[in-house]
């Protein structure tokens, strides 16, 4: 009886312990497992590893940072991303970086991060940054939490929840964004629901924004 209710409770245990690990990349088992580039392999979790004794201290490093990202689009914004592709070191390490670059007026649109919780600390510019809860349970409205950020500021995206940036200054803007995921991945709300290939069907659009056909098809043409 002891050994069945141990092995009962192990399994809850597990249950429990699996449940919280889509919040972050699993822990390394090593020092470091610095990445080789094998673009014929996929992995669930991380890429292949370096042999320790091939390791180089460039391996940890990234250099450009200092300079702007282009902001050449019809977006007004621009990244620099060290992941695990730029900085072989970070593999199973669970963090990514990057730089966003703002021209005035520049936005980046409403998405979200699947696998990661995302932290923006703002150098320049005045940013109005926020984000939107999931669908509430009484039937409310979903609740926007916003706000403006100057230089200095520090402002957190939770976990897989709908966000945004803007440049709302009348100068460039910038800042440090940190991931706790290796690979935080990226769903743009438009590009999800007007941009797919093949494209949904305009009828369900239609219905679901409660808006004419014609403005569901100009909507997909801009995607």
């Amino acid at each position: 009886m002891a050994a069945a209710g141990f092995l009962v409770t192990l399994a809850i245990f597990l249950v429990s312990s699996s449940s919280f690990s889509y919040a972050f990349d699993d822990d390394p088992l090593q020092d470091f497992c610095v990445a080789v580039p094998d673009a014929s392999a996929v992995f669930v979790n991380g890429k292949i590893c370096k042999n320790p004794k091939q390791v180089t201290t460039d391996d940890f490093l990234a250099t450009g940072f200092n300079t702007p990202a282009s902001t050449n689009n019809s977006l007004g914004f621009g990244v620099k991303v060290a992941d695990v592709n730029l900085i072989p070191g970070l593999n199973t390490l669970g963090l990514t970086v990057l730089r966003v670059d703002f021209e005035p007026d520049g936005v980046v649109p409403p998405h979200m991060h699947p696998r990661a919780t995302e932290v923006i600390v703002v150098l320049e510019g005045t940013i109005y940054a926020g984000f939107v809860t999931s669908n509430p349970t009484d039937n409310t409205k979903n609740k926007l939490f916003a706000k403006i950020l100057k230089p200095g500021d520090v402002f957190v995206f939770p976990i897989g929840l709908v966000h945004f940036q803007r440049n709302v200054g009348e100068t460039k803007g910038m800042g440090i964004v940190g991931f706790n995921s290796q690979n935080p991945g990226v769903i743009t709300t438009g590009n999800a629901v007007f941009g797919t290939d093949p494209r949904i069907a305009p009828e369900v659009l239609t219905k679901s924004f409660q808006v004419d056909k014609k403005v569901i098809e100009y909507l997909q043409s801009k995607f």
